[in-house]
């Protein structure tokens, strides 16, 4: 009896592990997006004087969740990982528990951008796990024995999480869980197609079951006609679209011209940059213009160096769509194609090979080389913690 109480405990302590773990994997996946829910429960809290920090305490936070949930998950300091995750879970139950009272438009952001909770549902998942907590720590003294090995295990992963989270912090998102990914297209771009968006399809039926047919396959003479129908083309109905909405100096709309040709957006959604990041951008723009590309520079606010062409768009957008300031967005025809953060902007060779990409197979890859890198490193840290 007493073993499957243990079974039993080190299960509830598992499972807690895991969603700790993953909650905060994913939010150190996007800091500047951590940053940015932090923000929210500053404004909700009535302490926005620490949106400074934003950025600085979302990582921190997502940092020590992950912290938990391995220690958690190995079996590590069973008594002092428990303490630290009720500590932990008990505070953001109750922090929910004001959202759900008092109901503000703002996302709990447990899981980053990769999964969206209402304030019930996050409140209800908190409830639960505070009842894992509490199975898996009372009576602390039959919480059990680690295995030693396990602490090789802790610092490995905790080692590997960390080098995550800087990547993360100096780098782009390795998977975009924003509506500005590969793929999508340009609202602007989509307005010149759409004379081309509908299409016709014919109903028939055959044996009690009907079939759409488009009118280059039409059946053979076995199969009924039904009805003529118009749809939308099965690429507009895949297809996502977003706006960039921004504006010329005189307040023109300029969407169309982002949705035109090889196009290049820089944005700067804080403009409150140091002399050397605007002239390595003011470098890249020469680069990429030369290279054929047309150079569009996005800010936030006009506190530009005298003399350079810009654009005003909005924070929020400049920010969702490539998380570093500075950081360079490539779009062909409307299409967004690839990100570059302003660490990694191209070189005048890179560029070269960007202007000959197969636009087709350049959003796949671009869709899951991150998607793979970051499955490879959760493969990697999970077969650390359950088999070393």
């Amino acid at each position: 009896m007493k073993y499957l109480l243990l079974r039993l405990k080190r299960f509830c302590g598992f499972l807690t592990g895991i969603v700790f773990f993953a909650s905060g994997i994913l939010k150190l996946l996007d800091p500047v997006g951590a940053g940015l829910v932090m923000q929210e429960y500053f404004g909700f809290l009535h302490i926005s004087f620490l949106d400074f920090a934003a950025k600085f305490l979302g990582t921190a936070l997502a940092l020590a969740e992950t912290i938990i949930g391995t220690g958690l998950i190995t079996g590590v300091w069973r008594k002092h990982f428990a303490i630290a995750a009720i500590i932990f879970q008990g505070f953001f139950t109750l922090l929910t528990l004001l959202l759900v009272i008092f109901n503000p438009e703002m996302d709990c952001g447990c899981f980053g951008e990769a999964i969206h909770l209402t304030h019930g549902q996050t409140f209800i998942k908190n409830l639960i796990l505070c009842a894992l907590l509490g199975a898996y720590y009372f009576p602390p003294k039959l919480l059990g024995q680690h295995r030693g090995h396990k602490y090789v295990s802790f610092a490995i992963v905790t080692t590997s999480v960390i080098a995550f989270a800087v990547y993360s912090w100096m780098y782009i998102p390795l998977v975009d869980f924003t509506d500005y990914k590969p793929a999508v297209r340009l609202q602007a771009g989509e307005q010149t197609d759409e004379e081309n968006m509908y299409e016709s399809v014919f109903i028939y039926e055959k044996d009690g079951v009907q079939e759409t047919f488009d009118l280059e396959h039409l059946p053979d003479s076995t199969w009924t006609f039904v009805a003529t129908d118009i749809r939308i083309r099965e690429e507009y109905q895949e297809s996502h679209t977003v706006s960039l909405s921004f504006y010329n100096t005189d307040g023109t709309y300029m969407d169309p011209i982002a949705a035109e040709g090889n196009v290049m957006v820089i944005s700067v959604y804080d403009t409150d940059i140091s002399e050397t990041r605007w002239k390595k951008i003011d470098t890249f723009i020469q680069r990429a213009s030369e290279a054929g590309f047309r150079t569009l520079l996005l800010v936030s606010a006009p506190e530009v160096p005298k003399g350079t062409e810009y654009f005003i768009c909005d924070y929020k957008t400049l920010i969702t769509m490539n998380r570093s300031n500075g950081g360079v967005t490539y779009f062909s025809d409307g299409h967004l194609i690839s990100k570059w953060s302003f660490r990694a902007l191209p070189d005048s060779k890179e560029l070269e090979e960007i202007r000959d990409w197969d636009i087709t197979e350049t959003i796949i890859n671009e869709n899951t080389k991150g998607s793979l890198g970051f499955q490879g490193f959760l493969l990697y840290v999970f077969a650390v913690m359950l088999l070393l």
